[in-house]
Parts: C-alpha cells; structure tokens; sequence
C-alpha cells in the first residue's frame, strides 16, 4: 500500500496557494504574519502607505481576534467551549453572526455545507496533520447527529441538538477574519489594498488609477501553471480544491473537503473558485458547490447572486455568465 500526504506545512512553508497575483511588484506596504494555520499578507498600494502601518497591525490583530473566538484548535475558544458544551452556550454577537450565516448557506444548498460536522473532519484527520480512512460504521454513527437543523442560534446563545455535535467553522472563519481586516483597513482610510490568507483574498478598491487587481488562478492538476486570469477590483475571491491537503491510498486520492451528506471526500469537482463581495461568502460558497457539482453548484451561485467558476472531476471548466466577461485564458 502506497500513501503520500500533501500537508498543510508544505503548503505554509511553499506558500503554495491556489490564487496568485499576476502582477508581482511589490506594492508601497506589505506585511504577512502567521494566522489560523497559513500566511497572511496584507497589501497597501496607497500612495501614503507609509501612513498605515499601524493599521496594517490592526487589522492582523483583528484577524488573530476572530481566531482565538472561532479555532476547534484552542481549548478556550467558543468554537471549542461550544463543541464541548452540552446543549447550549452564549458566544459572542461576532460568533453568532458567522454561525446564523453558515446556516443560512447550509440551507440554501440543501445541506452541502454544514459546521456540524466537526466529529467527523476530526475522524478524517486533516485538521490533525495526520489524515486516515476511517471505518465505515465510524462514519455513518457520526452523520447520524449532524445535518442542517443541528445547530440554531437562539438570542445570545448557540442551540445544539445533541451534545456530541462539534462544530467546525473552518469553510468560513477565515473569509470572516478577511473581512474583518477590511473593514479596518477602510476604516483607516486605505483605498487600495489586499488581504490573502492561503488564496482566500478580499480586495479594497483597485490598484489605483482606475487599474484592476490581475489575479491567477491556479490550475487544479498542474501546480505551476495558471488555469486562468481574473481583473478584479473591490471584491473577494476563493478557491477551493482537491490538490490543497489529500493523501492517497491504493490508488484513490481522498482530499479535506467533505460530503456532509455522505461522510466521504465530494468527488464531483476538481476546484472552484467563487467571486462574490465579501471573503464569508466566497468561502462558504466555494465549499459548497464543491459538494454540489456543476448542474446544482451553477444554480446556487447564480441564486446567490455571486460569480463562480467550477472545474468538474474531468477537467471541464464551467462558470457563471457574469465570469465570462471577466475571465482570460493564458
């Protein structure tokens, strides 16, 4: 039995990221940090970016914020607190945002996307470092608790169905913490800038002078290679894809994005990245589409009135009319 791991060190210590920026001069102010398991850059292209390095700090502090709330990885986080409770907990306004939103995308895609499941991603192994297949019966026992009307928020307080629910905000804690850094840089005044955490990126304005962001993104089976481009201003943008942590064995690749509804890794896409205007939304819905496929996955991000691109499990590109007139080929 052969296995090989893609972890996600590699991926920290390459930097290795599914969207890349096309134009690679260094702006006026760059800054990069260490924050919930990837590296962080944050990107001022101001004419006074000297001005804003205090806000630069800010805003990384901000995102260190959102994970000491949301991290399965600190035992004193909500996100932990929440998992370990036994039916209810009172978080906080921040935590019950991402939640209610995450609910809401789990109901409009009919339960592809689901922050229940932090039994079974626990199962699987990747947030570990140390992924495995487990046993079937392991698999099928932990479903039975999860699922869309597993969690509700109700006033202050986070609802669990069952007291073995863990709650996992992996798919959407760091698009929260990009906005949130956003909005502190916008706050601050800057007018152009970018924050990328691993690929998931959120834009303010452009790059000045009415000049869009160029954004490549990668391609899913050929890590040196750019699939296509994106002239992008003032939006998010994320990928999601089966090449970022997976390991095989005897022949079978099994990667980190789970079907709530059958346990198992999706195998319906390769990747897809999603535009929308906030990095929450982005995350959450690159997620799920993933889970969907191309026929229902097209559907929901056009009822989500958000841009998207999906590479199917055969390598054909579909998208969203809108991408089309945004998108050029190498």
């Amino acid at each position: 039995m052969t296995r090989s791991v893609v972890s996600l060190l590699i991926v920290i210590l390459l930097f290795c990221v599914s969207i890349v920026f096309l134009r690679e001069e260094a702006g006026p102010l760059v800054r990069t940090r260490l924050l919930m398991g990837t590296v962080v850059e944050i990107r001022i292209l101001d004419e006074d970016a000297a001005d804003f390095d205090e806000a630069v700090s800010a805003a990384f502090s901000a995102m260190a914020g959102v994970e000491a709330m949301m991290s399965p990885h600190l035992s004193d986080s909500e996100i932990s607190r929440l998992s370990a409770a036994e039916k209810r907990l009172s978080v906080s306004a921040e935590t019950r945002e991402v939640i209610q939103r995450s609910l809401d995308i789990s109901a409009a895609s009919q339960g592809a996307f689901d922050i229940s499941i932090g039994q079974l991603i626990h199962l699987w192994g990747f947030a570990e470092g140390e992924p495995q297949r487990p046993e079937r019966k392991l698999i099928e026992e932990t479903l039975a608790e999860t699922g869309p009307d597993a969690l509700a928020v109700s006033g202050t307080e986070i609802i669990k169905r069952s007291s073995d629910i863990a709650v996992d905000l992996g798919g959407v804690a760091k698009g929260f913490a990009i906005d949130r850094a956003i909005g502190v840089l916008a706050a601050a005044g800057v007018r152009h800038a970018s924050v990328n955490a691993g690929g998931d990126m959120r834009l303010l304005g452009d790059r000045g002078g009415g000049v869009k962001w160029r954004i490549g993104i990668q391609h899913p089976r050929r890590p040196q290679q750019i699939l296509a481009r994106l002239d992008l201003a003032d939006v998010a943008v994320v990928t999601s894809g089966d090449y970022e942590r997976y390991f095989e064995e005897e022949g079978v690749r099994y990667h980190h994005i789970l079907d709530p509804r059958s346990g198992y890794p999706a195998d319906a896409c390769q990747a897809v990245t999603v535009v929308a205007v906030d990095a929450l939304t982005a995350d959450a819905l690159a997620t799920a589409v993933f889970v969907l496929g191309t026929e229902r996955g097209l559907a929901l991000l056009n009822s989500s009135g958000v841009e998207g691109m999906i590479v199917d499990q055969n390598g054909q590109v579909e998208m969203t009319s809108g991408l089309k007139e945004i998108i050029s080929w190498p």
